[in-house]
C-alpha cells in the first residue's frame, strides 16, 4: 500500500495586501510517492439530516459525520479502494478555501512525550472530515484543532485554511499539539515539508491559535532549546542533512523569486516563515513557483551543467506532483464569483492552470472521472501526456512549451473576466449554473488548444529520431 504520508509538497501562501489585487491566495504542489497517482477534481453536493460514519480504508480512523455539510469541491484519488480518499483541495459553499496537507515531522524529543496516533485523523480523511463544515478560515482551525485534540494525528501535517479576510497555516507536529499563525495581510510565506512557523505570541489571539496545554507540555519535558522567546520550529521540529538537501531549497527558491534583493542561502536553517516583498504577487508568480525546478540556477536537473550540482537539491515542480492547485479568493468582485481555484493536473513545470469558479454545481466529465490508466478523454491523463512529451525532449521543446503556456495564461484570465462582466445581473441558482457552464466551456477551450499542442509535439518529434541518416537526394 502507498500511502500520501509519505508525499512531499510544497505551499505557498499570499495575505490580501500582499497581492496584486487584494486576493488572498493559498497554493500546494501535492506530490505523492510516485509519478502516478491518478487524480479527480469533482463537487460534493451539500447534504442535511443524514447519519453517517466515516471510516478510513488506509489508518482504520473512524468517526461520525456531522448531520449537515455544505457543497464543496474536492481533488481526491481515483483509486479509493487502493489509495484512500485524500480530498486534497478546494473550496466549500461558504468561500472557504482549504488544502491539506503539507507533511510536517516532529522530532523525536517532542514525539517521546507526545507520541503520534496510529488510527487517529490522517490526510487521507482530514479534508472531508473538516471543509464541508466551516464558516471561515479561523473557524477551520478551531474545527481541526478539536478533532486532533479528540482523536489525535497519526503523522505531522500542515494545514492551510483562507477565506476573503484572512489566511491561516497550521502545523499539528505531535499526537496531538499543534500551532496556528495567520499569515498577515502584507506577507507571503513558502513551506516545504519542514515545520515552519517560528515565534508564537501567546498574547495574541488574532494571529495565533494553539492546542491546549503546549507551553505546560514544552515546559514540563524541558523541550524549549533557547534561552527565550517559543520558537516552535526549534522546538517540535528538524534541522537535519535531509532538511538542507529536501526541504530548505524549495523555501529558499520562492523565497528567491519574491525577494531577489536578498541574498540567502538554499542549505540554510534559518530561512524566515514571514515574508515581506515589495512586489505586488499575481497568480502567474506562484504558478511560476509551483512549476519552478531552481530555473537559472546550478541546481536546475532540466539544464546543461555539472550533474552533481544538477542534482544535490530535490526541485519544486516534480513528475509526482499530482495536482498542483491555486486557490484564489477575490476582493474587487462579488461574493458569489469571488472564489477561484486554478487547477493543474499535469507536471506543473509543463502544463496550464486551468481556473474554475468554486461557485459550481458539478465539474466536467474529463476532470470528475479519471481512469486508473491513460486514455485519450480525460484530463488527468491528457495534461500528464503533454508533461510526458516536453521533458522527453526538453532542449527542443521547452520554449514551444513557454510559448504555449504563456497564450494559455493570456486567454484563461480573459475568461476569467470575460466570465465574471457577463455574470453582472445574476444571482442565486441562476449565477450558480451560468458559472458551472463557463466551467465546462473553459476546459472545452484548453482540450482543443492541448490535444493540437500534444500533436505539434508529436510531428517534431518524430523527426528527432536518431534512427536517421544523411543520404542522397537523387538516391
Amino acid at each position: 500500500m502507498v500511502s500520501k504520508q509519505l508525499s512531499a509538497c510544497t505551499t505557498i501562501l499570499v495575505g490580501k495586501k500582499a497581492s496584486i489585487d487584494g486576493s488572498t491566495m493559498i497554493a500546494r504542489n501535492d506530490d505523492t510517492f510516485l509519478p502516478l497517482t491518478p487524480q479527480r477534481f469533482y463537487v460534493e453536493p451539500a447534504v442535511s439530516n443524514r447519519s453517517e460514519t466515516w471510516i478510513s480504508n488506509q489508518n482504520g480512523f473512524t468517526a461520525p459525520l456531522p448531520k449537515n455539510g455544505y457543497r464543496y469541491s474536492l481533488t481526491p484519488n481515483a483509486d479509493v479502494a487502493k489509495e484512500g480518499v485524500y480530498a486534497e483541495s478546494g473550496f466549500n459553499e461558504k468561500n472557504v478555501a482549504m488544502s491539506a496537507t503539507e507533511s510536517v515531522y516532529g522530532n523525536e524529543r517532542a514525539l517521546a512525550y507526545d507520541p503520534l496516533v496510529k488510527n487517529g485523523l490522517a490526510e487521507d480523511s482530514l479534508q472531508s472530515m473538516v471543509l464541508p463544515y466551516i464558516d471561515s478560515a479561523r473557524d477551520g482551525v478551531k474545527y481541526l484543532g478539536n478533532l486532533i485534540e479528540k482523536y489525535g494525528s497519526p503523522e505531522g501535517n500542515g494545514v492551510i485554511f483562507s477565506d476573503q479576510n484572512e489566511v491561516w497555516y497550521m502545523e499539528i507536529v505531535t499526537g496531538h499539539h499543534w500551532v496556528a499563525q495567520r499569515i498577515p495581510d502584507d506577507a507571503y510565506a513558502v513551506t516545504a515539508n519542514q515545520v515552519a512557523i517560528q515565534q508564537v505570541d501567546f498574547d495574541d489571539n488574532e494571529n495565533f491559535m494553539y492546542s491546549d496545554g503546549i507551553q505546560a507540555f514544552v515546559e514540563k519535558y524541558h523541550l524549549n532549546n533557547h534561552k527565550s522567546g517559543f520558537d516552535f520550529r526549534r522546538i517540535f521540529g528538524t534541522d537535519n542533512e535531509k532538511d538542507r538537501h529536501y526541504n530548505t531549497p524549495r523555501v529558499w527558491y520562492g523565497q528567491r523569486y519574491f525577494n531577489p534583493e536578498i541574498k540567502q542561502e538554499p542549505t540554510s536553517s534559518d530561512l524566515p516563515f514571514i515574508c515581506h516583498t515589495d512586489k505586488k504577487i499575481t497568480v502567474e508568480d506562484i504558478e511560476f513557483v509551483l512549476g519552478s525546478h531552481f530555473n537559472e540556477t546550478q541546481y536546475d536537473p532540466l539544464a546543461p551543467g555539472n550533474e552533481e550540482t544538477k542534482t544535490l537539491f530535490r526541485p519544486i515542480s516534480m513528475n509526482r506532483t499530482q495536482n498542483s492547485h491555486v486557490l484564489q479568493i477575490r476582493n474587487d468582485v462579488t461574493n458569489d464569483c469571488s472564489a477561484i481555484m486554478w487547477l493543474c493536473f499535469g507536471v506543473p513545470a509543463f502544463s496550464p492552470y486551468v481556473p474554475f469558479f468554486g461557485n459550481a454545481n458539478d465539474t466536467d466529465e474529463s476532470y470528475a472521472n479519471t481512469p486508473l490508466h491513460f486514455d485519450d478523454q480525460s484530463a488527468y491523463w491528457m495534461y500528464r501526456k503533454l508533461s510526458m512529451l516536453v521533458e522527453s525532449h526538453y532542449s527542443a521543446f521547452a520554449q514551444d512549451d513557454v510559448d504555449f503556456l504563456t497564450d494559455a495564461k493570456e486567454k484563461l484570465r480573459r475568461h476569467v473576466q470575460d466570465t465574471i462582466d457577463e455574470a453582472t445581473g445574476l444571482s442565486g441558482d441562476e449565477l450558480t449554473a451560468y458559472l458551472t457552464e463557463q466551467n465546462h466551456q473553459v476546459v472545452k477551450m484548453m482540450r482543443l488548444a492541448t490535444e493540437q499542442f500534444n500533436h505539434q509535439l508529436i510531428e517534431k518529434g518524430l523527426n528527432l529520431s536518431k534512427l536517421t541518416f544523411e543520404y542522397d537526394k537523387n538516391l
